[in-house]
C-alpha cells in the first residue's frame, strides 16, 4: 500500500469554545505553528476517538500534532519555480 503525501505541523489548543446552542458541539482552537499569520488559528470539534474507541476531549494549552493528507493523484511534483510551475504543471 502507498502511503499518502503528507506534513504534520505541531500546535497548540489556544482555547475551549462553548456551545452557546445545545444542538452545537463544543470547539477546540487550536494555533498551529509554521502556518501563515492570517490562518494560523484552527477550529474543530473537540471531540476526539482513543484507540479503545472512547470519546475523550482536548485540553486548553494541549500540544497537539496536525496533519494534512492528499491523495497522490490530487499532489504534483515540487519544482523550485513556484504557482506559474503549477499552472504548466498541471495542463500537461
Amino acid at each position: 500500500m502507498t502511503e499518502r503525501p503528507s506534513v504534520t505541523l505541531p500546535g497548540t489548543v489556544e482555547k475551549i469554545i462553548e456551545s452557546r446552542d445545545t444542538g452545537e458541539p463544543e470547539k477546540a482552537q487550536i494555533s498551529v505553528e509554521g502556518a501563515d499569520d492570517l490562518y494560523r488559528e484552527i477550529r474543530i470539534e473537540n471531540s476526539l476517538t482513543e484507540e479503545n474507541g472512547n470519546e475523550v476531549r482536548l485540553k486548553k494549552g494541549a500540544e497537539v500534532h496536525v496533519t494534512v493528507e492528499a491523495d497522490k493523484d490530487a499532489t504534483i511534483p515540487k519544482t523550485g519555480g513556484g504557482r506559474d510551475s503549477e499552472q504548466q504543471t498541471a495542463s500537461q
